[in-house]
């Protein structure tokens, strides 16, 4: 080496690293034809972790405080590199920066549904989102399986594999748990305690804590949830004539003040409650065949067959009767005529 090159080469006094990104997991100091000058001052923040890499292995890990680099404080790379108690030269050495703080609000969910088999309705496809937040805990386990020899490696390149890792162990616990999607929905808190619980070997692996797991949503595809709010609707109405008469009553104050005034209610209301009874009779005769019961009365003209079809008419548009319902109904009234 001449001497201008000994006069060009430098040397590192300080080693210590600001946090200018948060997005930043790991980032490895700044070493381009430098050394580290023995006795050197190594400084780690609090919610920091650094890490001594020598010619690709392992050694020293320091948690946060000030540090005076010598063979006492770098054993393990004292051991690596053979020093002996008098070494007192300058060295190179990889030193990786860790931020051990808490990552915030990362978001999960599934891009696809997932299909699982329910015991309400059978195969079912749902979606799920929510947010979760993470540590590091255990920055040789996250520089051996996860960032390696980047040089910087920040929550978005993790972020996909995280998410993939958790729309997998959510797929398994919700085939496993044999829990209807009704009670996964109303029990989302015991959920995401649940996947948390399952969640956490899988972040450990990666040096990870997974500090906090929260399933926001769970939901059905939209026309999914459009045959659940149906079904959930005829459930609510129960007694047909009450839930007619209870929205005929709601409905007066706003006929009231339209065209036609209270006298616009009152048919409105009449219509509603022959309308009801009608929803009722049609609902009860359906079911005849199962339950024995007194024969309905047969209609006493052609005109009250045709209102009465007319009715049943314009409940199997609103899907309250099924088609077939209807053509058995017309059938019979039909032959009544005859």
């Amino acid at each position: 080496m001449s001497l201008m090159d000994f006069i060009k080469k430098q040397f590192i006094d300080i080693i210590h690293w600001t946090e200018d990104d948060d997005s930043v997991l790991v980032a490895r100091y700044p070493m381009q034809d430098m050394e580290i000058q023995y006795g050197a001052s190594l400084t780690v923040r609090e919610s920091q972790a650094a890490l001594f890499v020598n010619e690709g292995r392992i050694a020293d890990l320091f948690a946060p405080g000030m540090y005076k680099l010598s063979t006492q404080t770098l054993p393990v790379l004292t051991y690596l590199q053979n020093w002996d108690k008098l070494f007192e030269s300058p060295f190179k050495s990889d030193v990786y920066f860790f931020s051990t703080r808490l990552k915030l609000e990362r978001k999960w969910g599934t891009p696809q549904p997932i299909t699982i088999r329910d015991k309400d309705f059978g195969m079912v496809r749902m979606r799920a989102f929510g947010i979760y937040s993470y540590r590091i805990v255990d920055p040789r386990a996250f520089h051996t399986e996860v960032s390696g020899t980047r040089e910087r490696y920040t929550v978005d390149d993790l972020d996909g594999q995280l998410r993939g890792t958790v729309i997998g162990a959510m797929t398994d616990l919700f085939g496993e748990s044999g829990v209807p999607f009704i009670d996964m929905a109303a029990n989302q808190s015991e959920l995401s305690t649940a996947m948390k619980t399952k969640l956490e070997p899988a972040f450990a692996r990666f040096g990870l804590a997974l500090d906090s797991f929260v399933v926001e949503n769970v939901s059905l595809p939209e026309e999914l949830q459009k045959i659940l709010d149906q079904r959930i609707g005829m459930g609510m109405v129960g007694d047909l004539n009450k839930y007619t008469q209870y929205q005929v009553a709601n409905s007066i104050p706003i006929a009231a003040g339209n065209e036609g005034g209270l006298a616009g209610a009152g048919a409105a209301m009449g219509a509603g409650l022959t309308m009801g009874q009608a929803m009722a009779n049609a609902l009860s005769q359906s079911t005849q065949a199962a339950q024995p019961t007194a024969p309905a009365a047969a209609p006493q003209s052609s005109e009250d067959v045709v209102a009465l079809l007319e009715k049943l008419h314009g409940l199997m548009e609103k899907g309250i009767l099924s088609a077939d319902e209807f053509a058995a109904k017309k059938a019979e009234l039909l032959k009544k005529l005859s």
